[in-house]
């Protein structure tokens, strides 16, 4: 187990995440960059060739009251069963515990409910599995849509689509709608469309500060906006992450007016051609409210359309010494994640 320390072995660790089939956007040291207050580590383990075969990328933050909190978001990276990667990746979570006197790590691995493998192995090692009731118990969303793009045709996956969906995106060719690519100085667009859905949907929306953050730090060639415009207005925009062979619908965000027109459906499908043009093996659509059907915001319905694969994954886990101050962290965290959309109606 060694602590990433320096800018070669950083680079080392970049490399393996974008070869790695669980390599993922929120387990590149720059995130840490764009989540302000923030600070990163990351843990690697290497194998008999002195080649990295695991990693994991933290982010530790100091909570009023509780102390320092851990957090390793879509991490551990490495094999399902490699318990000799995942026992030198536990060894580095507990050193990085006793040098910020950090009360608990929690981690949101991308590994599916059902590997009781992958959970066997943790469990051994001192890893704890909480329970999920809801999209409030976890930071990144649990359940969620995933397209396989692999081997398929563009014509295949757009067969692949609920036959509504197919209609409305040739309905917004039909009226005119088009996507362009857009730069920096278009985020303002996004993130005003941001306020917007956010207001119609009850959420916490992001500022234009977060998406510059986000923008600049995770960098070219990773990081695109695409906008969806009807008669030189912006109806629609999203925000995406191509990385690792995969590409995620990052933020989405549309106008109150022009809807009829289903900029967001003809949005998402210029997405979708754009990761198979780049070979893509995965469009990750990303999560839902747990509601499923009941879903107020319509988010379910909209992203099940696409035909992608529904994968619930494992949740959250969690390293501590102090076990109940780390439940009660998380009933207070939960109960201020509950409350968001009623702050968010008095802040507006």
């Amino acid at each position: 187990m060694e602590l990433v320390r320096d800018a070669g072995t950083s680079g080392e660790y970049i490399s393996f995440l974008e070869s790695h089939p669980r390599g993922h956007f929120l387990q590149l040291p720059e995130w840490a960059q764009v989540k302000s207050g923030w600070r990163g580590e990351q843990i690697v383990s290497r194998g008999g060739d002195g080649a990295i075969r695991g990693g994991m990328s933290l982010l530790i933050r100091r909570l009023p009251v509780f102390g320092d909190l851990a957090y390793c978001p879509r991490g551990p990276v490495c094999g399902h069963d490699d318990m000799d990667a995942m026992a030198e990746l536990t060894d580095g979570c507990r050193e990085l515990m006793g040098r910020y006197g950090a009360f608990a790590v929690r981690a949101e691995p991308d590994f599916p409910e059902g590997d009781e493998v992958f959970r066997a192995c943790m469990e051994s090692l001192g890893w704890r599995f909480r329970p999920c009731r809801d999209a409030f118990d976890t930071v990144q969303p649990r359940s969620l849509f995933r397209l396989r793009l692999s081997g398929r045709t563009e014509e295949e996956i757009f067969a692949g689509f609920h036959k509504k969906l197919r209609y409305n995106i040739r309905l917004a060719l039909r009226r005119g709608v088009y996507v362009e690519e857009g730069r920096r100085e278009d985020l303002a667009a996004l993130s005003a469309l941001m306020d917007v859905t956010a207001r119609r949907d009850g959420f916490l929306g992001r500022g234009l500060a977060y998406f510059q953050r986000f923008w600049d730090c995770l960098g070219p060639g990773r990081v695109s906006l695409l906008l969806a415009k009807l008669d030189g207005r912006c109806l629609a925009a999203g925000l995406f992450v191509s990385f690792a062979g995969r590409t995620w619908y990052s933020y989405g965000a549309s106008a109150d007016e022009g809807r009829e027109a289903m900029p967001s459906h003809l949005l998402q499908w210029e997405a979708i051609r754009r990761a198979l043009r780049r070979g893509d093996r995965v469009y990750d659509l990303r999560g839902f409210l747990e509601r499923g059907e009941e879903d107020p915001s319509g988010l379910y319905r909209f992203k099940k359309q696409f035909g992608g694969d529904l994968v619930r994954l494992v949740g959250e886990m969690y390293l501590t010494p102090r076990p109940r101050l780390y439940a009660l962290e998380r009933r207070v965290e939960r109960g201020w994640r509950r409350l968001a959309p009623a702050r968010e109606r008095l802040r507006r």
